[in-house]
Parts: structure tokens; C-alpha cells; sequence
């Protein structure tokens, strides 16, 4: 009796297997590259229009990142300072400086300067930053000791695991609201028990669930 198949069909099981698990393989790749904070890993650093130095004006001079950035205590989203913020200052100080030619542009134009955003969550992920420092939370957890940077690098992975860490522990990242934005703040010994205070008198309960944070 002839063979009904050809022989190259005995191959068809390995095959089969082989193919399965690459398309596997690449579905829980395209998963994990598209579910990753894209554009945020540690040590992310772009090139910035402008040369910036966060150590120079927040900490050499001592500038509060609420000068700057003045609606993240009452916005959803740090904003990107204006150039009229800049202004405010180079009118005057080191207005002939190379470095201040783009913010000079920009003034002049009218067009606004192309910064980089550099801590840039999924559009999937909902975050609040007034949320979290009007509970306690410094700036300094989630971006590092930007006064001490001369370029910003993001210093944490701003994962998924890494917020729930501290959604189910945040202990360690709750502080007086008078500092939270004291880049040289240090935990006091009872920090636990300062933490369970601030969480009792603000009715601290941060989400665990997936409603929490995707919406």
C-alpha cells in the first residue's frame, strides 16, 4: 500500500512545535516591550535643547522645584517650566551666556522649547503627582537627588513591581510635607513611626488593584 502523505510531512510535528513556540516567544516579547515604561529605563539621559543644570539652580542656588514646576502640587502632571520662566531671571543674569541663546531664541520667536521629557510613563498608566506629595511623597523617591545632577537621569525603573512595592509598603517614602521637596532630607530613627502617623492623619490607603493606576 502507497504512503498517503509524503515523507516530508513526518516533519509537520516538529515543525509545528518549533513554530509554536517562537510565536510565543515573540508574543510575550511584544508584551513585555510594549508593557515596559518605554523611554524611562535607568540611566535614560537625552540630549536636551538646552544646556540645564538642575545642580546649578536647584542646588547650588538653591531654587525650589516648585518655582519651575508649579503645578505639581495642584496638576495630575509636573509641568515643563515656559520660557517666560526662564525669563523671569536671564533678563538679567548671565543674559549674554552662550548657554541661554536657545531660551533668548525662544523668547524672541515665541516658539516654545522642545524639552525632553525624561520620567515619561505609558499613555496606559494613570499617575498623579499631586496625589502623591500632598500624601508625603518627596521628590527625591521617585527621581532621585536631581539637585546634585547637573543632567537628569532617571535613577528608577518606574516599573509596575517598583510602584507596587511602594503602594504596599510606603512607609519608607512618606515624609513632613514641609520636605518634600528637600533633596537633602534624612529619615529621622523613628521613621516608622513618623510614617504611620502621617498615614493615620491623611487616611493613607494607596491601590493594589489594577483599577488603581490603569483607567
Amino acid at each position: 500500500m502507497g504512503q498517503l502523505f509524503p515523507k516530508w510531512t513526518n516533519q509537520l510535528p516538529v515543525l509545528v512545535i518549533v513554530v509554536s513556540i517562537a510565536a510565543v516567544s515573540g508574543i510575550i516579547g511584544l508584551i513585555w516591550y510594549f508593557a515596559s515604561p518605554m523611554y524611562t529605563d535607568v540611566g535614560y539621559q537625552p540630549i536636551q535643547p538646552v544646556e540645564y543644570s538642575h545642580k546649578v539652580h536647584a542646588g547650588d542656588m538653591g531654587i525650589d522645584c516648585r518655582y519651575c514646576h508649579n503645578y505639581v502640587e495642584v496638576s495630575q502632571h509636573a509641568n515643563i517650566p515656559p520660557t517666560q520662566t526662564c525669563m523671569n531671571c536671564h533678563t538679567i543674569v548671565t543674559a549674554q551666556s552662550e548657554k541661554i541663546q536657545p531660551v533668548l531664541e525662544s523668547w524672541t520667536s515665541g516658539q516654545p522649547i522642545e524639552w525632553i521629557r525624561i520620567h515619561n510613563l505609558p499613555d496606559y498608566v494613570y499617575f498623579d503627582h499631586s496625589a502623591h506629595l500632598d500624601a508625603g511623597v518627596g521628590c527625591f523617591s521617585c527621581h532621585g537627588n536631581v539637585a546634585r545632577m547637573e543632567k537628569v537621569t532617571q535613577v528608577k525603573p518606574l516599573s509596575m513591581g517598583w510602584c507596587l512595592d511602594c503602594h504596599r509598603n510606603p512607609q519608607d517614602h512618606l515624609r513632613p510635607q514641609e520636605n518634600i521637596v528637600d533633596m537633602d532630607w534624612i529619615k529621622p530613627r523613628n521613621q516608622m513611626e513618623l510614617a504611620n502617623k502621617i498615614i493615620d492623619e491623611k487616611n493613607i490607603n494607596p491601590p493594589t488593584n489594577c483599577s488603581g493606576c490603569h483607567r
